[in-house]
Parts: structure tokens; sequence; C-alpha cells
């Protein structure tokens, strides 16, 4: 029906149009001279052709426009004329609603009545219609014409059936951030005391009895989960340990230095048993796949290297990055590898052929730190310019976290949505992964007798029950936190409101 009331109005505007070209004279020397039959017709088929084009080819129909008096003739032109101004009424249906005494539209409409038409239907959504019923269904484009297939928010407009007030025109709404999930906030309930210089990196063991950190001082120490005692110091590199992790498949702990070592310990025997040799500069960090007997290690020296645990081979040398690669996460599902660099961008490996998948070039500082959610399809990276969210397996672009404002060494997430940030300068930031809503904030204060310069969070660590969290700090020492249970959504409300969402892809 709306497309009929269109050609209609189409039909009546090409028609006056004619009528008024046909009175018309072409001055000539000064003189209007009267058109001939001959120029007068080559210049209607022009007129058609440019102006009514898109819409010519729109088929008449009769059996819809059931009108009130005598059958109208057809002009000279063979185009049908329409009554003007007799008094008949008509009712038309637009998008689905009749037009009612207050928005009758006449046959010949005066110059105020026809702004109200155009007020009514846009030109742009005439045409939009239009070329719908194109034969073919391939999308039509008036020739000049600007590209209008980006909507605006007053392009529609509302109208209730069977109702008889005006029609309204309504504003699309900005997308706002939703309500963000109540979470608790932690709180610090133990320091652990024990190395003699920063502590670079933190891992649990799948047990959940013990943990394990890696230190300036060249050690590896081992610590009860419960107690916060020292169990067990393991040396044998001669460089800070920047990297630990323990192995779900087997009784392995494996470590990393700026020593360029790789270390595969037995913690049966509290020994080395295996050396991965390969790297030209410090190793940075290293990480174990969850399904295979895989490590993989990232270094200063622009690479990211692949393992077999058992045979010590080197798999595949990551080569990409333009400078350090500072983080890896493995994973089963693809792209099985992600790396971080100091050059600023993230890379999604093909395990299989050693290369990469897609480079994201967002981040416009370096990247140190990434974390995989646990239960999403999603990742985040961390760097001084903001924490950005993503989407596997292209990396899609989801939201930007602002307002850690540092340069953040360190991401952990948890099942229920909980994102830490850990800073060079002591800050730590609590999220919620959703929504990107930074619930807490926390700087602890330095151990006594250091320096406050040495506040600084290397990294952090949710345990197995994901109750407590663990941060490596600068000042020598392991934090330990938990949920404040006192804490309700009462005594500790989400201070929110629904602001406007800003999702600048840089």
């Amino acid at each position: 029906m709306v497309e009929e009331v269109q050609k209609h109005s189409v039909h009546t505007l090409v028609f006056r149009s004619l009528k008024r070209t046909h009175d018309m004279f072409v001055a000539d020397n000064g003189k209007p001279v009267p058109l001939d039959e001959e120029s007068h017709k080559r210049k209607m088929a022009i007129k058609l052709r440019n102006e009514y084009g898109p819409v010519l080819h729109m088929p008449t129909s009769k059996e819809n426009f059931k009108e009130k008096g005598p059958q109208n003739a057809a002009d000279s032109y063979g185009h049908k004329q329409y009554p003007a101004n007799q008094g008949q009424e008509v009712e038309y249906l637009v998008t689905g609603v009749a037009l009612t005494a207050d928005t009758k539209i006449q046959r010949m409409p005066s110059e105020s009545a026809a702004q109200s038409l155009a007020v009514a239907l846009p030109s742009s959504q005439a045409r939009a219609d239009a070329n719908r019923t194109a034969p073919g269904g391939s999308e039509y484009r008036h020739p000049g014409a600007p590209d209008r297939s980006q909507p605006t928010a007053m392009n529609s407009i509302v109208m209730e059936a069977g109702n008889t007030k005006n029609s309204a025109l309504m504003a699309k709404k900005a997308p706002t951030m939703p309500k963000p999930q109540w979470h608790p906030p932690w709180k610090l309930y133990r320091v652990i005391s024990g190395h003699l210089g920063w502590v670079r990196c933190i891992a649990v063991e799948p047990g959940n009895q013990w943990f394990v950190t890696g230190s300036a001082d060249r050690t590896i120490k081992i610590w009860d989960l419960a107690s916060g005692k020292l169990k067990l110091s393991l040396t044998g590199h001669i460089s800070t340990v920047r990297g630990v992790i323990v192995s779900t498949r087997s009784p392995y702990l494996f470590s990393c230095g700026e020593d360029k070592q790789v270390k595969c310990w037995d913690l049966e025997y509290n020994k080395v048993i295996r050396h991965y040799h390969g790297h030209l500069s410090a190793v940075y960090g290293l990480d174990l796949h969850p399904t295979i007997d895989v490590l993989v290690t990232c270094s200063r020296d622009s690479t990211a290297r692949i393992w077999d645990v058992r045979t010590k081979a080197s798999v595949h040398t990551l080569s990409g990055h333009t400078n350090a690669v500072a983080t890896v996460r493995c994973q089963a599902a693809e792209p099985q590898i992600i790396t971080g660099s100091h050059d600023t961008t993230i890379r999604l490996w093909d395990l299989v052929a050693g290369k990469t998948r897609v480079t994201l070039t967002n981040h416009k500082k370096s990247v140190r730190a990434v974390v995989l959610h646990p239960r999403h399809y999603t990742f985040a990276s961390g760097s001084p310019d903001n924490i950005k969210q993503w989407k596997f397996p292209d990396g899609s672009f989801i939201q930007n976290l602002s307002g850690h404002n540092a340069i953040i060494n360190t991401l952990t997430v948890n099942s229920d949505g909980v994102l830490v940030s850990g800073a060079d300068n002591g800050t730590m930031h609590l999220w919620d992964w959703r929504t990107g809503y930074n619930f807490q904030r926390v700087h602890a204060a330095v151990q006594p007798g250091s320096l406050d310069s040495e506040s600084g969070i290397f990294a952090c660590a949710f345990d197995q029950s994901e109750s407590r969290l663990l941060t490596a700090e600068a000042d020598k020492t392991i934090k330990v936190y938990r949920e404040d249970d006192t804490a309700t959504e009462e005594t500790h409300p989400v201070s929110w409101k629904p602001e406007i969402i800003k999702r600048k892809r840089f």
C-alpha cells in the first residue's frame, strides 16, 4: 500500500511537471517562441529519464485505489490525469495507518500541502522503498545523488495503528552501559616476606595447596597457600626469574629468566631435569598448552618459541614482532597462541603452521599483559594507553577499559568476571568484565623499610578456588587479598549511572 501511495504521488508530480513544461516557452533572441512538437517530445523524454527514471518502472495498479467520482482520463502524453480539488476523498494507508480527517491528502495538493507530504514521506525513504521493488533486487542510486545508505536518528516515522493521533518522529537513543554486576570489594589480609629482591612472577599449583614465586634475587620459592609459610627454595638461575608455571599434566615446574634459560624442574626430586636452549636474550614469560605437552616462551629477542616438553626440541620459532615479546598465553581453541609485545601489537598464531593468523595494532604503547577469560571466548590486553577487550577467533574489538593510567604489568580474571589489573606504580584496579566498570581501586602501602618508589605490582593471580588474590610486588613481598565477607550492596553500592558508551577503536 505504501508503494501505491508513493506511485500515486510520483505520477501526480510527473503530470504536473509535464503540464507546466508544456505551457513553457523557450526564449530565442529575447522573444518567446513556442516549442515545436519534436523538440518538445525530446525534452520530455530527457526530463522523464533524468528525473523520474528510478520509479517509472513501477506499474500502475488501479484496483487498490477505489475512488469516489469519475474515472480519470489520460492526457496527450499517455499518462493518467488526476482531477484537481474536486472534493472527493481517498483513504491512503501509510505504513499501515489510515490517514484521517486531520491528515487528508487532496488530489492536487497546494504548496503547503505538498510540503506537509514531503515531511511525512521523506524523499530518501521513497527512493529506498522504490529501490526495494526494482527488478533484479539490485540497489539503485540516482546519478549524482548522495549515498544515503547510512541511517540517521530521525529517519523513521512512528505511527500508531488505528489511532487518530498525528505521527511522531522518535529519535534513536544512544547506547548506554548496562548496569554492572555487583562484586564485593577485596581487602588485604596477609603480607608474605622472604624474597631479597623484586618478586617478578607468581603461579598457583593445580591442587591449590601451595604457590610458587620467582624473584630478582635469582631464587624460586614455594609457599604454603593456607599459612603463607615458606616450604622450599630452588636455586639455579643466574639472573632474575621472570616466569614460573606449574604443569597440570605432570609434576613439573617450569621457569624462565633474564639469563636466557628455560628450565624444567622435577618437583619429586626438586632438581632441574631439562633445559630448553635457543633464545638469544632474556626470556620474559612462558605458558603451557592445556591439552598437549607443549611449552611456549617469549623473549626480548623479539620471538616466541614452541618447545616439545619431552624431547626439548624447538618445534617453531614464532617470528614477526619487531621488539621484545613481553607476554604469551596458550589455549586449546584456535588461535592457540597469543602474544603481546613492546612493538605495541598483539599477534594471534597458528600453532600448527607456526605463522601469524591476525595482528592487532590498536594499542599505541607496549603490551605487557594478556589474559584469557576462563569461560568466555574473549581476552583482554593491558597497555599504558588502555585495557582492551577482544573476541576470538579473529581478535574483534569489544571495548576499552579506561582509567588505569599507568604501565600495566599484569592482568588476571576469574570466573565471576572480576578483572584485575596491576601497574608499575603499585595501584591495582578491579573491573567488571562484562561492562568494563571499575568497581575498586587499591594502593597498598609498601612494607616497612622499603622506599615509596618500590611500590609496583609485577604479577597477580587468583588461587584455584578464586577466593584469594595474590600479588607479586616490588617491595619484595607477596600480598594476599580476599573478598570482604561483611560487604553488601547496601554498604558498598555500585556508583553507576547509564553513561553513553564511547566505543573508540583507537
